[in-house]
């Protein structure tokens, strides 16, 4: 089990294939997945199945648990992805359970995983997006220190159809190690 990082309150690690239903569980609360494109329980387990055959090829670019280091309690995900539109553009996300909002989780997991963007990947920024409503995500990404540039278009596809929304658009220039 490869480990991204651990700070005194988490670590993000990455998933164990006995860890299925517990990633799933994440999407099952609506007030969770009520800013995230909406997926079919298939679809998650896919997006599981992809993430471990990730973590055996050594891809940077995967999904990660992020656990208490108290009790392990698992408190949610963070990602790296490439850009669906731009495939040489990197885009950055998080979810978390509810009851870890509000806590500044979410800002410390962001700035962890712009640090192992900068180290790990050669790309001169970061994107993420959120939708126009997520002001909390969009706090987040600000006080993480990305910069919010405009508005984009994205289109969906799921088992319901084809879909597009607008969402807010952020970014973050990397510095690269010395």
């Amino acid at each position: 089990m490869h480990i991204i990082a651990q700070t005194p309150r988490f670590v993000i690690r990455g998933f164990k294939p006995e860890e299925e239903a517990t990633y799933l569980a994440l999407f099952d609360d609506p007030r969770v997945s009520l800013h995230l494109p909406i997926k079919s329980r298939e679809e998650h387990i896919k997006e599981f199945n992809e993430t471990l055959k990730k973590y055996t090829e050594g891809n940077p670019l995967s999904c990660w648990g992020i656990f208490s280091v108290i009790d392990e309690d698992f408190m949610g995900i963070c990602l790296l992805m490439c850009n669906p539109e731009e495939k040489n553009e990197i885009e950055m996300g998080y979810v978390l359970h509810e009851k870890y909002w509000g806590k500044g989780i979410a800002t410390e997991i962001t700035q962890i995983m712009v640090g192992y963007s900068e180290k790990n990947i050669d790309i001169p920024e970061i994107r993420a997006i959120t939708t126009l409503e997520n002001i909390a995500s969009q706090r987040v990404l600000e006080k993480a220190g990305f910069t919010r540039l405009f508005n984009i278009l994205r289109d969906f596809t799921n088992e319901d159809g084809d879909w597009c929304i607008e969402l807010a658009c952020f970014i973050i220039k990397c510095q690269k190690p010395i």
